[in-house]
């Protein structure tokens, strides 16, 4: 069984990434499939990007990256959450995936995003990160805007179709990450 990572994108004080994430991981645990778990960017305390040689040597030289690195490959497919900040992915997200390379090939990756315009912009961007990363996205993506899946733009509250559209990037996700498998291994 392939094993998928929801990750939280977000490490800013009062984020509503984690509330996003911990309804993705319920509702996929339900749904079934895979295995889920949680793998939350704020736990890992990555610097900015520190290594000396670039991520695609494979040569890493501080704990924290061999660390992250570990955690990443454990996982055959990722969920990102992520926030839209100035049109893009937090910092902290492009941060961490830009610490690795190796750990993220030939996995599939699926977009659950919110913001004033449900993220779609951000998401945009990691459609293009992924696909340097060698991760196959899938089409299906969550796009959760403020006015509507949040109440006082603090309290989550998805959507009969914010919760639909879930259902099928789930399903696209332990899809194409079982179809990967054999590229993988």
């Amino acid at each position: 069984m392939v094993k998928i990572a929801v990750v939280v994108g977000s490490t800013r004080p009062g984020r509503r990434s984690k509330q996003v994430a911990d309804w993705v991981l319920e509702r996929a645990a339900a749904k079934g499939g895979a295995e889920y778990e949680l793998l939350d960017v704020a736990d890992y305390k990555l610097p900015l990007l520190d290594e000396p040689m670039p991520p695609s040597m494979g040569n890493y030289q501080h704990e924290h990256t061999k660390t992250w690195a570990r955690a990443v490959a454990e996982f055959d497919g990722y969920i990102f959450v992520t926030a839209e900040y100035n049109h893009s992915v937090p910092g902290a997200l492009k941060n961490a995936l830009d610490f690795l390379y190796a750990e993220w090939n030939n996995k599939a990756a699926g977009f659950v995003s919110y913001g004033s315009a449900g993220g779609v912009r951000a998401v945009e961007n990691l459609r293009l990160i992924s696909g340097e990363l060698q991760m196959a996205d899938v089409r299906a993506q969550v796009a959760l805007p403020f006015a509507t899946e949040f109440e006082g733009f603090t309290t989550f509250t998805p959507s009969a179709t914010a919760e639909e559209n879930l259902d099928v990037l789930i399903e696209q996700i332990v899809a194409w990450s079982t179809a990967l498998e054999t590229i993988r291994h």
